[in-house]
């Protein structure tokens, strides 16, 4: 028995499934958290921080002596350089400044990650020897976004949503002239590096391999996978593997099901085809029909306007005759000859006076005709 007339459809409707599965992948994603929480970041400062004030720098990546470091944000202003560090994170979170690792506790799950300020520590000092900046010309600062609850005290440079605008503007002391603004922005636009997809993707490498060294020197862990961050990078690996696995698998499904020729489907396509041909061919007809239709129309205006103008201008021309009789030929009774010397005395002053007439007519009464 062939089951394939019951399993096209839904075959056929899975191909609309897989965007869907690709696009929960990428929302589920570490990457898309990021980009998410960076995107508000910049729209908040963007529309809430005064432009000619505040140069708001994002995704600068920076050379350094063992690699590169890359900075979400940098915010130049006349009262100091800000180092943002984004944090798109949900739950409760646990931690304090001198602490190496913070705590996230979604529910009964909780999960480890490295002290943000720690993080942006390295980011600070990198921009300021690139700058020649002094302590108080710079400033850390990390912003959490999303549904997170701070559940331990946290220093004034830790926010949440909208308190990292706040915590900018409380610094109103100028530390920077608008000329050292202007060449500081100048020089961090020279010393970045160029910000695509292999830039990002090295910095990512040269990361991984430094918390792995970091991890085995210290000795945290006996196995790198028993650690916390070991545990998180095998699920980072691995978020994608069973999304592209079933994608994988329905459409091998749904090519080999389409792909097998049978005549009662072959038929039923080309009879598709075929109404498909003619419908075009129609709907093409009835397009060149409207096409002559409008063609037609437009010559048929084109002549009407062509006599209305014709009409209207020997319409003029009787009037200024008759207006030019009853002015100028009439009252020097030219308009009957007394004799052959009359007649030409008459045509000459006929054709003199007309040409000054006609300017002083038609300049006083064109527009009424």
């Amino acid at each position: 028995m062939d089951f394939s007339p019951l399993f096209q459809p839904l075959l056929g409707a899975l191909w609309y499934l897989i965007p869907l599965f690709v696009l929960a992948a990428v929302i589920k994603s570490p990457w898309f958290k990021g980009q998410v929480g960076e995107a508000i970041v910049n729209l908040s400062a963007h529309f809430l921080l005064d432009r000619k004030t505040y140069h708001l720098i994002r995704n600068v990546t920076l050379p350094t002596e063992d690699g590169t470091t890359q900075i979400d944000h940098l915010i130049v202003s006349p009262y100091g350089v800000f180092v943002v560090e984004t944090k798109n994170m949900k739950g409760w979170i646990f931690g304090g400044a001198k602490q190496r690792y913070w705590t996230q506790k979604i529910f009964r799950h909780s999960q480890k990650f490295q002290n943000p300020l720690h993080q942006n520590y390295k980011h600070l000092k990198t921009v300021q020897s690139r700058l020649g900046l002094t302590d108080d010309q710079i400033c850390s600062l990390v912003v959490f976004v999303g549904d997170s609850t701070f559940k331990t005290p946290m220093p004034d440079n830790v926010t949440q949503g909208l308190g990292f605008i706040r915590f900018i503007k409380s610094h109103t002391s100028v530390v920077l002239t608008t000329v050292q603004v202007q060449t500081l922005v100048e020089e961090i636009a020279l010393g970045r590096l160029k910000p695509t997809w292999r830039t990002h993707r090295e910095h990512v490498k040269h990361v991984q391999g430094i918390v792995e060294q970091k991890q085995g020197e210290a000795g945290l862990a006996a196995d790198w996978e028993d650690s916390p961050f070991g545990q998180r990078r095998q699920r980072r690996d691995g978020w994608l593997v069973k999304p592209l696995f079933v994608i994988c698998v329905l459409a091998l499904s749904a090519f080999y099901w389409t792909s097998t020729d049978k005549p009662e489907n072959s038929e039923a396509a080309r009879s598709v085809q075929i109404a498909q041909a003619k419908a075009r061919e129609q709907q093409l007809a009835l397009e060149r029909k409207q096409e002559a239709r409008q063609e037609a129309l437009r010559i048929e205006r084109e002549a009407a306007e062509r006599v209305r103008l014709a009409r209207l201008e020997r319409e003029r021309e009787q009037a200024f005759e008759r207006a030019f009789v009853e002015s100028y030929v009439a009252p020097e009774g030219c308009d009957n000859w007394r004799s052959d010397r009359h007649m030409v005395e008459c045509v000459n002053y006929r054709m003199r006076a007309k040409v000054g007439f006609r300017g002083e007519y038609f300049g006083n009464r064109y527009s009424d005709l």
